[in-house]
């Protein structure tokens, strides 16, 4: 989850896109919606509250992405994560949890110089960690949706509806598993955080427009190992 104020950069008249009538249409309808106020304005951030958060997610590579980029954005705010994420998949191979875990000692020295990602060792040390503890995982539970759909909470543990919670029992549970597995940057509030994201629970408001496309989604799925 994300809360952090956002602060928007001035344009300059001269840098105005001309728009056509389908991108103002598009651009009108956008700013009507009811919305989480932690999207603020910005267009970036809009779109991923729009069509990733909380939107049920089964696929290993989108899991482990996240799972990595959480412990990245860890002490930062997560519009700074969304910013770099292009360049976080290329030096990590798209998140292929196989080529991550084959990556070494020269890879995290070439990535510490890497200005289009966050430099930190300790992160990016962990990310290689994780993968290679993924891969036993996966040969465990036959894939990582099939080990982390274990974790969603049962309904008699959700919040009620509107109500902001840093972490819960469920990810409690599941940081718990994660690090005894071996995996780091897996805290508890790192892994609601990874929840929410990945649709294991709705935690749109119920005013906002994702409210019930989420809820939908979430009951139309059919939950990995089950």
């Amino acid at each position: 989850m994300v809360s952090e104020s956002l602060r928007n950069g001035q344009n300059r008249v001269s840098e105005t896109p001309i728009l056509n009538e389908d991108e103002r249409m598009m651009n009108e309808q956008s700013e009507s919606l009811t919305r989480c106020s932690w999207a603020g304005s910005d267009p970036l951030y809009q779109h991923y509250h729009d069509r990733e958060w909380g939107r049920p997610v089964t696929a290993d590579a989108r899991l482990f992405e996240k799972l990595c980029l959480e412990g990245f954005q860890s002490g930062l705010a997560w519009i700074t994560i969304l910013r770099k994420r292009e360049r976080f998949r290329e030096v990590f191979f798209g998140f292929d949890i196989d080529r991550v875990a084959q990556m070494g000692p020269e890879d995290v020295e070439r990535l510490l110089q890497d200005t289009g990602i966050i430099r930190h060792r300790g992160k990016i040390e962990s990310t290689i960690n994780n993968a290679k503890r993924a891969q036993l995982l996966r040969d465990e539970f036959g894939s990582l949706a099939a080990y982390f759909w274990r974790f969603e909470p049962p309904a008699s543990e959700l919040p009620e509806p509107g109500t902001f919670v840093a972490q819960s029992e469920a990810s409690r549970r599941m940081s718990k598993d994660l690090r005894k597995r071996g995996f780091s940057f897996v805290g508890p509030t790192t892994a609601y955080a990874f929840m929410q994201a990945m649709g294991m629970v709705n935690d749109h408001v119920p005013g906002c427009f994702c409210y019930a496309e989420v809820a939908e989604a979430r009951r139309g799925l059919v939950r990995p190992g089950r």
